[in-house]
């Protein structure tokens, strides 16, 4: 795994063993949403990819059995114990993907190096989003793409409705802070500050899945504890208070909960797309 000296420790950020309950926890909520993201720009092989702010590597693995042994995926992040993770689940048979530790307003690529820029609910992390779209844009070649999710507002999906009724029951401001953050870069926002960076044919959509997840009872907090405003809630009030806060979305779950005690709900995520 590469580095770089400039990657700072601002963004999406977790930390213990935290990003491999990320890995674990999260990869039924993106699993639909790599697979819209990659759609949107079209892979084929031989193409040259960044996975931007790559968390644990949904998306670049997910490229990279797009553009096969003869292309190349780049993933880029801040925080260093998510790449480990997403180094050591990188498929064998793809062994070009490049994990860089990076922040995406400092990006450590030539200029016109990427035919697609992806970003899957990174956006939002970012400290300077016009600074982080203008590296995007610098990294892209002329005619190539760039597509990243953000979550819809958080009243608009019920699982993170949920989440935030644990959080005004056990969470403190550290907590609030950083689940707004995560709900910070609607559509609007985001189209403005792609335009402002020279793309164009910027478009944006909502896409909404219907997502079954594991057994709640055991889910909720695992997925809750690998969230910075989880970590936020156990850090002021120990285990029993995440685990409180768990239950709290569990029971907030009931209608969409199955008699297997899986769960079924819908995730609403705005899809942008736009050409450098």
């Amino acid at each position: 795994m590469a580095s770089s000296p400039k990657a700072d420790e601002t963004g999406f950020q977790l930390k213990g063993s935290a990003p491999e309950r990320y890995e674990e926890y999260s990869a039924p909520i993106m699993a639909p949403f790599v697979e819209a993201i990659l759609d949107a720009v079209d892979l084929c092989p031989g193409h040259q990819v960044l996975d931007l702010a790559s968390g644990t590597g949904f998306v670049a693995r997910a490229a990279a059995a797009q553009v096969g042994p003869t292309g190349h995926v780049a993933a880029a992040d801040v925080n260093e114990a998510m790449l480990k993770i997403a180094a050591a689940r990188a498929p064998r048979m793809y062994p070009d993907i490049e994990f860089t530790l990076a922040p995406a307003d400092r990006l450590p690529y030539a200029d016109d190096t990427f035919d697609a820029v992806l970003c899957q609910q990174g956006v939002q992390f970012f400290p300077d989003l016009r600074v982080a779209l203008g590296e995007a844009s610098r990294v892209l070649r002329p005619g190539g793409r760039f597509a990243a999710t953000a979550w819809a507002a958080w009243d608009r999906n019920p699982y993170f409705a949920a989440q935030h009724r644990a959080l005004t029951e056990y969470g403190n401001r550290e907590a609030e802070t950083q689940f707004e953050t995560a709900f910070s870069c609607p559509a609007e926002r985001l189209t403005a500050v792609l335009t402002e960076a020279g793309f164009h044919e910027v478009v944006s959509r909502d896409v909404t899945f219907g997502i079954t997840l594991p057994s709640l009872a055991d889910s909720a907090r695992g997925h809750l504890s690998a969230m910075p405003w989880g970590q936020a809630i156990e850090d002021a009030g120990g285990p029993d208070a995440l685990t409180q806060a768990a239950e709290t979305v569990t029971e907030t779950l009931t209608d969409h909960t199955n008699p297997d005690g899986t769960a079924t709900v819908p995730f609403t995520s705005t899809l942008v797309t736009a050409v450098r």
